[in-house]
């Protein structure tokens, strides 16, 4: 046990108590200390600071190419000795406040403890949209100001970004009964944070995992300076552009970042976890199921639909491309349709004609099709009894020992929830009624989108917590309100922000809770600090994002920067491509009667169809224990990063993941249990460290290596087209 089990306030468990979930059992501590200081001067000092710190630090970064994330585990690491170094030099004087009767106060209550760890950590991690780093509402500033070229006022911003992120947390913990506590829900991600602070705060002699951490974050920090500076290309090792230096067809599939990704290969830690985040924190059996779903549509759909079926004139366009296209395959010209008003100009689009997509990119939307539809029919048929069981029974079900231990504290007033609710939802109606002029979005629009939102948090949620990995709304959200309200292009953006943001800040809140509650950490206090942490955050990211769109020059302009900015934004990128395809000209424009891709939506009805089949065959052959771990939301949604991510960051992730959570957990199972999640946690730490140190240090003074190994990729073929008479600049003719 990592407490004094001789404490008397200490609980032990019963064998009957015990987690059913084997990774919890090697992971949680079975006990719990309630006489921990909890609301410390340390918590509040450390909060706010690290919160600032982080939400500068990945707002910062979210626009590069290859973007850095810091997540909680980092910043574990960064507290500890600050923590440590404050318990021993503020004072230990008790004194009294007025107004708060005889309780006496300290500055230093006592040794540094884990459940101050763990809040300073909440605080620090509360403004990132489920670990993303950057709100996703900041996405609509950077189009608005980058891509559009146009107007938005500092203030909406700020009103944009702090009513997405709150807005969820209000019907989120009205939900927790069903996502936090049962067992079965056991939230893999969580495990991370768990790991690392039992690691950090044990009270046994055997301080292996800690120097085991240490020593990893100074490898870590040590090996980046090469891939992240002197050799570059390492990130991107694509060796069979070298080889084949004058082949379009041979770059387009060996190609990592804009090709298949065939034999590519990374060194860099950020390219494997830059969209996917640690493979080591994710179960194999979600690997598996995203392994199969990104071969299938990465190696054997893609090909056959370009170079077999040339499916929708697909070889006029590059084979993996997040751009728009016209029918000739030059680049659309995207501002010249809008008009004035912000509006679609229809005459300047009929003469440009319709829009065409990559055919990975089209196919990556019918994907996101069958996703959507496949996680309401997953949960219906796998998981639809229990949550109506937990509705009919409330709290009486069994509970294993950390429900029970988390009985002692005090939970959170129900009306807490719905105060929050209705005042986030008052202000988001004042600036959709009064600022209409800069969100487009009507007050209906905002309704709609927060009842799609919450219809979908419970089973996102369920996926989540059993799987690790969180399917997203943004295509159904953004071609909903495409079908209703077209021609308005920040109008759509606002509302999926809404619609979408909304559900995963409430993933991301009930994530969190799970932490809270293997740690044993009192509910009120974790809905303080995750309450005001997203408004401090909010705050520090708009105002990171209005310094840098307006001091970079070309920010996010990929043909117009030079070749080795980091500056390029893909994931805005995608962001504007969205606007652009389902807000401005409209789904009924691309995947409707007057576009080309009709045929994508055939994708809802397989995806709906899909569980169905599966749980079928569960019910029809009970004694196979691998049909149940086919999880379709998982295996359709394999692609949904992509793009902006590309193959070299999945086949990284994949290899990575299979060796950790396949090999070494049932080959060298205590290994695993002691360093896996430390690991992850130490490698995470050390680029992030490094990459800020070297940013710095040489970034803000523009000192870079000129040589061939830091020209990146050197697949310059890989985004042109194999079509004959198809003339792109930069490319060949064939």
């Amino acid at each position: 046990m990592w407490f004094d089990t001789e404490n008397p306030n200490t609980s032990e468990v019963d064998e009957d108590e015990v987690s059913p979930i084997e990774e919890v059992r090697l992971t949680v501590s079975n006990s719990d200390d309630p006489t921990q200081p909890i609301w410390t001067f340390r918590v509040w000092f450390l909060g706010l600071l690290f919160c600032c710190l982080l939400s500068f630090i990945n707002q910062s970064f979210a626009y590069r190419t290859e973007p850095l994330i810091m997540v909680q585990t980092s910043i574990q690491v960064a507290v500890l000795p600050v923590a440590h170094f404050m318990a021993v030099v503020l004072p230990k004087t008790k004194f009294t406040i007025p107004g708060f009767g005889p309780r006496s106060f300290s500055f230093n209550p006592g040794p540094f403890n884990v459940k101050e760890h763990v809040l300073i950590t909440m605080f620090a991690n509360a403004g990132s949209a489920f670990g993303s780093g950057s709100p996703y509402a900041v996405g609509i500033v950077n189009i608005i100001k980058a891509f559009y070229g146009r107007g938005i006022s500092f203030f909406a911003s700020w009103l944009l970004i702090v009513t997405t992120q709150v807005l969820g947390y209000g019907w989120a913990g009205l939900l927790r009964k069903y996502v936090v506590e049962p067992p079965h829900m056991w939230w893999p991600g969580s495990l991370v944070q768990a790991s690392v602070f039992r690691a950090m705060h044990e009270t046994d002699n055997n301080r292996a995992r800690t120097k085991f951490f240490f020593y990893a974050l100074l490898c870590s920090m040590a090996w980046y300076v090469i891939p992240g500076y002197l050799f570059t290309t390492l990130t991107n090792i694509s060796w069979v552009c070298w080889i084949f230096s004058k082949s379009v067809t041979a770059q387009q599939i060996g190609s990592g970042m804009r090709g298949l990704g065939v034999g590519a290969l990374t060194l860099d830690w950020v390219a494997v976890t830059s969209f996917l985040f640690s493979p080591l924190i994710s179960p194999f059996f979600a690997i598996v199921n995203i392994f199969v779903g990104y071969t299938l549509i990465v190696y054997v759909v893609t090909p056959i639909a370009y170079w077999g079926l040339n499916v929708y004139n697909a070889k006029r366009f590059p084979i993996f491309s997040s751009h728009l296209f016209t029918v000739q395959g030059q680049r659309y010209n995207i501002p010249a349709i809008v008009d004035d008003h912000f509006k679609l100009n229809v005459a300047e689009y009929e003469k440009q004609g319709r829009i065409h997509l990559s055919v990975f990119f089209a196919l990556s939307y019918g994907f996101g099709f069958a996703t959507i539809a496949s996680t309401l029919t997953h949960v219906f048929c796998f998981y639809g009894r229990e949550i109506m069981e937990r509705y009919r029974a409330s709290f009486n079900v069994t509970e294993d020992i950390h429900t029970k231990l988390m009985k002692r504290y005090k939970d959170i007033p129900s009306w807490w929830f719905y105060l929050l609710l209705v005042v986030t939802l008052v202000v988001s109606l004042a600036l959709c009624i009064f600022l209409k002029d800069q969100v487009q979005m009507p007050w209906w629009g905002l309704l709609f989108a927060v009842a799609l939102a919450f219809g979908f948090t419970l089973p996102v949620s369920i996926i989540t917590a059993t799987t690790n990995q969180t399917p997203g709304l943004n295509v159904i959200a953004e071609y909903v309100f495409g079908l209703i309200y077209p021609g308005r292009p920040i109008a759509n953006v606002c509302f999926k922000t809404y619609g979408y943001i909304s559900m995963a800040q409430s993933v991301s809140f009930l994530s969190d809770f799970k932490l809270g509650h293997y740690m044993k950490i009192p509910p009120r206090s974790m809905f303080l600090v995750q309450f005001i942490g997203t408004m401090l955050a909010g705050t520090i990211n708009i105002g990171v994002a209005w310094w840098l769109l307006n001091s970079i020059k070309n920010i996010c302009h990929d043909d117009l920067l030079p070749a080795d900015s980091p500056w390029t934004c893909p994931g805005d990128r995608v962001f504007f491509d969205a606007s652009v395809i389902w807000g401005l000209v409209g789904p009924k424009r691309i995947f409707g009667s007057q576009g080309n891709y009709s045929a994508m939506n055939w994708f809802f009805l397989g995806g709906a169809l899909g569980p169905v089949i599966v749980w079928l065959l569960h019910k029809a052959f009970p004694k196979q224990s691998w049909i149940p771990l086919i999880n379709l939301p998982v295996l359709l949604g394999a692609t949904g990063m992509m793009p902006p991510a590309t193959p070299l960051n999945y086949n990284a992730w994949i290899l990575v993941g299979t060796i950790f959570n396949f090999f070494i957990f049932r080959y060298r199972k205590k290994w695993w249990q002691r360093y896996n999640y430390v690991l992850s946690a130490a490698l995470d730490s050390g680029v992030a460290f490094m990459t800020v140190l070297l940013y710095f240090t040489l970034g803000l003074e523009n000192r870079s290596l000129n040589w061939w190994g830091n020209d990146g990729e050197h697949c310059p073929l890989a985004a042109c087209p194999t079509a004959k008479g198809v003339i792109v600049d930069g490319c060949p003719a064939n």
